[in-house]
């Protein structure tokens, strides 16, 4: 059963203007110190004159844009925990279109980028929901956990993936007929009712359906038959959230090559059916022969990593991989912070403008945490010579030491690795600050995924040393868990 949800718990907001530029800002939320979550002036006034109080539904309304803040976030949680329940189990496979996305969280670049982070999600949820209500919700959030472990565990495939859209793009050099193939599907002009929309929607907005990401990924494979690392570059280059870890191998799943053998078809039908009539699809390929690939390599082990000296003068540097500095754990006295803007290498070929403002407003909201919390001035860290940038900062700082969150495989970890060496040379070391949510749950991202979803309930009892977590979701659960 779920819990009654308490009037202290409900979100209500008030708007206000936010300035002179015509844009809108949260100002009250009762129940909750969240200020200035920031809207588009134009979702203010579809939401009604100023000083409105606001329900859950005009916030889960707000899907566009995503302000790049903490508090927007979690205003959005907030507003999606009373659906977070069965009523989400129910109706989260359903893609109504970017006008109406009430059923899924919409928290997706929030989490991504840990201006929210998983725990915080969880921990939330679970105050207002039984564990047995929310265990989907919970599973879904566990899935971007279980990418990133996989991946970390196997840090070859990464590598191939990168080595492989450098050979698609080879090959659109050389075939002009796949040239012409995959600029009509990236542009929206195959034809393809549904497809077509989701390209656009895609490059308009940073954000698709769940759903609406296996069927393009399933049409772009096996009905266009286009090199599924374009199609996962593509997406890498234009989500908000676009995870390195869930956004490859999820890929590699539709195609066959993650769950060896087992392809993911787009059928009419169901296309139909979930998007509720919206969509009608004709020509979509019937069968789904798995792709072709190196063998999945065996699961490594997670690398041991140095603790943090606090005897020696230290800097922090933060990055688009971990936005929570104010819930770093092992952070030692501060003498510098530091943000670096890694978004223009992001995916191989870049990244849209979007995805590029989004993140740049991302880090400079941490930023503005992070001189609260620390109280010192942050420095922005961008350009190509960053790396150069880098070590003038902290020798101008007189840094002997920089901590930084823990980046998982993808591009800022490439760059994290490049740094330490280059910050070695100057005797400068760099330390990695792990979250204990990833060390605990990464290690049993072994095998496949239901085998990992076992591990949850004993995960969220044992295994975190997030504040308040193990007690939200009651000793009822402890056994649930298959032992290790």
């Amino acid at each position: 059963m779920e819990k009654a949800l308490a009037r202290p718990r409900q979100l209500t907001l008030r708007i206000g203007p936010a300035g002179g530029d015509g844009r809108y800002c949260v100002v009250e939320m009762i129940g909750e110190d969240l200020r200035k979550a920031g809207m588009a002036s134009a979702d203010a006034a579809a939401l009604g004159s100023t000083g409105r109080i606001l329900d859950a539904t005009d916030i889960l309304r707000m899907t566009q844009p995503f302000p790049p803040r903490r508090d927007a976030g979690l205003a959005r949680l907030h507003a999606f925990l009373p659906r977070a329940g069965q009523r989400y189990a129910a109706e989260r496979n359903h893609d109504r279109g970017p006008a109406d996305r009430g059923n899924v969280s919409g928290l997706g670049p929030y989490v991504r980028h840990r201006l929210v982070t998983e725990a915080e999600v969880i921990r939330h949820v679970l105050d207002v929901h039984s564990f047995g209500a929310a265990e989907k919700f919970i599973q879904e959030q566990f899935w971007r956990t279980y990418w990133k472990g996989w991946l970390e565990l196997r840090p070859q495939v990464w590598r191939d993936w990168l080595a492989g859209v450098a050979e698609a793009r080879r090959r659109l050099d050389r075939d002009p007929g796949l040239h012409d193939c995959y600029t009509d599907a990236v542009a929206g002009r195959t034809g393809i009712d549904g497809f077509d929309a989701w390209a656009a929607e895609l490059r308009e907005t940073g954000y698709l359906h769940n759903h609406a990401r296996m069927w393009f990924a399933s049409i772009w494979i096996f009905t266009l038959r286009l090199p599924w690392e374009l199609g996962a570059e593509f997406f890498l280059r234009h989500l908000l959230d676009g995870d390195p870890a869930s956004n490859t191998l999820s890929w590699r799943w539709v195609g066959g090559l993650q769950t060896v053998g087992k392809t993911y078809l787009a059928r009419r039908d169901n296309i139909r059916t979930y998007t509720e009539g919206r969509f009608d699809p004709v020509g979509l390929a019937t069968s789904a022969a798995p792709l072709t690939g190196t063998p999945i390599p065996p699961p490594g082990t997670l690398p041991a990593l140095p603790v943090a000296d606090p005897t020696v003068r230290t800097g922090l540097l933060l990055h688009e991989d971990d936005l929570a500095p104010e819930s770093l754990a092992g952070v030692p006295p501060l003498a510098a912070v530091a943000v670096l803007d890694t978004a223009p290498v992001h995916s191989p070929h870049g990244v849209s403008e979007r995805v590029q403002t989004w993140v740049s407003g991302a880090l400079a909201d941490a930023a503005q945490r992070a001189g609260k919390a620390f109280g010192l001035t942050p420095d922005r860290l961008t350009g190509t010579d960053w790396c150069a940038r880098m070590i003038d900062w902290a020798r101008a700082a007189g840094l002997a030491q920089v901590v930084a969150p823990y980046a998982p495989v993808g591009p800022t970890a490439d760059r994290l690795a490049a740094l330490e060496t280059a910050l070695g040379d100057a005797g400068i070391q760099l330390v990695r600050l792990p979250r204990p949510y990833d060390r605990a749950s990464w290690p049993h991202a072994t095998r496949g995924y239901f085998a990992f979803k076992e591990k949850i309930p004993r995960l969220l009892t044992k295994a975190w040393r997030e504040p308040g977590l193990c007690d939200s979701i009651g000793h009822a659960e402890e056994t649930d868990g298959a032992a290790d």
